[in-house]
């Protein structure tokens, strides 16, 4: 009997080409998303996919809904709209543009390390490009092993297990399902901790040592934390690593000038604490005039950075009596953040 692996299967279900072929490996890097475009019609949509996803929000299915179409979907879009505005760029929503050059740094490192015939491609979680679609894009290209890594450092429900999700519904598709190595953080992982401390020490040497430094994380709500998800303690062990690393490197920081937060919350609900934004004014009121932020939970500048912390936070500080603030970019596409990402891939890869 013919193998039906033996010739390309014409059923676009069947995902798989050869069996005597070398298997065929896939590298799927996700991030957030962003909406299409800058209007409030695209934000709508971006929103409403986004806000839609149980991870996100976990208040009653039905009472949700009501309050999402009946007054969030009719009056945060124009809103959102103008921040977005603000960031975006001739090339498109920073997120994505970065996005995509990190995927093209990533695949030439990962072919230089472990071969050509690996393929890497980036997809979002909400807008485009979606994952469903890059996967599908995968099964043609008949693929053996998935690897997926959400670039999210530390672990979160609402971030990487949505993704997790993302990935199962479309898997439960094929036909042929390929084996699947998930990857849900790379809080500690050396090369993150040194690209981190790396981009803060070229910020010192440039503008000098600041009264506090601030480590900005995406907020959660606290009842996430409580119901079991471990983001609280990544976070903090993130810092702890970061803190020993740039106390190690003899320059002109102490334990005191750095100050763990947690950023962007939403609605009424108690968040993380201490949060941003109270925190610099705080600070400020206190006498700390020159001030520097980073958050080491974004991969890739969006609007939660290049608005919320380069701006809006900005103001907050410099109106409680700041006068010098300055936010150090996420590691976006530096080289030695994407060797940290490709030390996160090559001990999988290696092993196909």
């Amino acid at each position: 009997m013919k193998s039906r692996f033996s010739a390309k299967n014409n059923s676009s279900n069947q995902g798989k080409e050869n069996s005597n072929s070398a298997p065929k490996v896939a590298v799927l890097l996700t991030n957030l998303g962003s909406p299409a475009a800058p209007n409030t019609a695209a934000v709508r949509n971006y929103l409403r996919e986004f806000l839609s996803d149980p991870r996100v929000v976990e208040i009653p299915r039905v009472i949700w809904m009501l309050i999402l179409h009946g007054f969030i979907l009719r009056l945060r879009p124009k809103k959102s709209a103008k921040l977005y505005q603000s960031i975006w760029t001739d090339q498109g929503a920073p997120l994505v543009v970065i996005s995509q050059a990190q995927r093209k740094k990533v695949a030439t490192q990962i072919k230089q390390q472990c071969g050509e015939d690996i393929i890497v491609d980036i997809a979002m979680r909400y807008g485009e490009p979606s994952i469903s679609s890059v996967l599908e894009k995968f099964q043609q290209q008949g693929i053996d092993k998935l690897v997926v890594l959400p670039l999210y450092p530390q672990y979160a429900g609402p971030t990487t297990a949505s993704t997790f999700d993302a990935v199962s519904k479309e898997l439960q598709k094929w036909r042929y399902v390929p084996s699947l190595n998930f990857i849900n953080s790379y809080h500690s992982n050396p090369l993150y901790i040194t690209a981190l401390a790396n981009s803060i020490t070229e910020h010192l040497v440039k503008y000098g040592t600041p009264d506090k430094l601030v480590l900005s994380y995406h907020g959660m709500p606290e009842l996430f934390y409580q119901w079991g998800d471990p983001y609280l303690d990544f976070c903090q062990i993130t810092t702890d690593l970061l803190k020993k690393e740039l106390l190690a490197r003899s320059i002109d920081l102490t334990d005191e000038h750095l100050v763990m937060t947690f950023q962007s919350r939403f609605g009424k609900a108690k968040w993380l604490q201490p949060y941003t934004d109270e925190t610099l004014a705080l600070l400020a009121k206190q006498g700390n005039k020159h001030l520097a932020i980073i958050s080491p939970a974004f991969s890739a500048d969006c609007l939660e950075t290049l608005e919320e912390l380069e701006h809006e936070n900005r103001e907050v500080f410099m109106a409680a009596g700041g006068e010098q603030y300055h936010y150090i970019a996420a590691l976006n596409d530096r080289d030695d953040h994407i060797s940290a990402l490709v030390s996160v891939l090559s001990p999988i890869l290696a092993a196909r």
